[in-house]
């Protein structure tokens, strides 16, 4: 008799379950009438789940904890663990900034190997070929949240700040969740992590890291020839170290033949030549810090705000109170920026929206100066997703 399958949440990353499973069950929030779903599956309401009547359950990752459906489910298991058999070599990577161009790049690095790369981004773990030698997973917390048998061979973390801390309840439980795979890692296994986190229990081969030069050193890699700087010489440095891990082969012509996606640090310039650097995607303190630091040099005009989701912004205005800058507070939070701006002696001007923000800067910005959106915050308060956002900044910085 086959296993009665339950998935939670109807969407691009679980849909993909159905050519592996028959007849599975979704529970999805937004459903109020049960209806067909794709290859012979049904969708039903999440109050008609009963565990009584489900012998396993498949959660979409970014379900939190505190659902009523997690509370009930009896047999809860990720994705990752529904294909913990698959038998290739899998590189797991995660952290708060930088996982998904590291992911990109490190696919980059090793296409020729026949990897593939998918998880967290592009292709769902239920759509990859399970023939292919590597994959390279972009892995979210939330999936490690729920993953108690999957193993990567290979684990690369970067830096940790405070993020999603709404979903995982505190900082402690976020990083916890961070460093989970390595409690299941094998002696035949690596794992590339922060310095900081060197005493976590592991019986993998740990290689831990204080910063881009200490990752340079350990690899032997020559960081004046690769084109990227900041945060990005990071994720290429990370691709990189994996890539002579398995392969003993480091090769700057490809790593520089990269192209960055958009809206991370995504630098434009207007018809007078003055720089506007769309970082959207910064929606984390970590992330905004990196921007700022990249363009330190330069006086900088920073947009800042949006919805922060409850995170103590004193450690960014303690980084940003000794630099030279104006903010621009937009957003939800805005109000709250203007308050911690006037307390640390920041100069700050409250905006109405993005685009009052941009006319702002666009009367002052001169000439060897940046006006950086690095918003330190989600987008959704406002727009319906980071990528809205930054289109948004660069549609009225053309018209400059």
């Amino acid at each position: 008799m086959s296993k009665r399958v339950s998935v939670f949440g109807y969407g691009t990353t679980t849909k993909p379950l159905t050519k592996h499973i028959p007849n599975i069950v979704f529970y999805d929030d937004k459903c109020s009438e049960s209806y067909a779903g794709v290859n012979g599956s049904f969708v039903r309401p999440s109050s008609e789940f009963n565990p009584e009547y489900s012998d396993l359950e498949i959660t979409s990752p970014g379900i939190p904890p505190s659902n009523p459906l997690i509370q009930k489910a009896q047999n809860l298991i990720s994705e990752y663990d529904y294909f913990k058999d698959v038998k290739n070599l899998q590189v797991w990577i995660s952290g708060t900034n930088g996982k998904t161009t590291t992911t990109q790049m490190m696919q980059h690095l090793l296409q020729d190997k026949r990897s593939l790369a998918g998880g967290n981004i592009g292709t769902p773990l239920a759509d990859l070929d399970q023939s292919a030698p590597i994959w390279i997973l972009e892995t979210s917390s939330f999936t490690m949240h729920y993953t108690n048998e999957a193993t990567p061979n290979i684990y690369v973390l970067l830096p940790i700040s405070p993020d999603h801390l709404s979903w995982h309840g505190d900082m402690d439980a976020y990083a916890s969740d961070k460093l989970k795979p390595l409690k299941r890692m094998r002696i035949v296994d690596t794992a590339i992590i922060p310095e900081a986190y060197k005493n976590t229990e592991t019986r993998a081969k740990l290689i831990t890291y204080k910063d881009e030069n200490d990752l340079a050193k350990i690899f032997e890699i020559d960081t004046k020839k690769i084109k990227f700087e900041g945060a990005f010489l990071a994720d290429a440095l990370l691709a990189m170290a994996v890539d002579k891990i398995l392969f003993d082969r480091v090769s700057y012509t490809k790593i520089n033949s990269f192209t960055l996606d958009p809206h991370r640090q995504e630098e434009l310039k207007d018809s007078q030549q003055r720089l506007w650097v769309n970082d959207t995607k910064a929606t984390n303190l970590d992330a905004t810090i990196a921007a700022v630091k990249r363009y330190e040099k330069s006086f900088i005009h920073l947009i800042l705000g949006g919805d922060d989701k409850g995170v103590d912004l004193k450690e960014l205005f303690e980084f940003l109170k000794n630099k030279k800058l104006h903010i621009y507070a937009i957003g939800s939070n805005k109000k709250k920026l203007v308050d911690l701006a006037k307390s640390y002696t920041i100069t700050c001007t409250l905006c109405k929206d993005l685009t009052t923000a941009i006319k702002h800067i666009d009367t002052n910005l001169k000439q060897n100066e940046v006006a950086l959106l690095s918003p330190a915050a989600s987008s959704l308060d406002e727009f319906s997703s980071y990528a809205e956002r930054g289109d948004l900044f660069k549609s009225n910085v053309s018209r400059f």
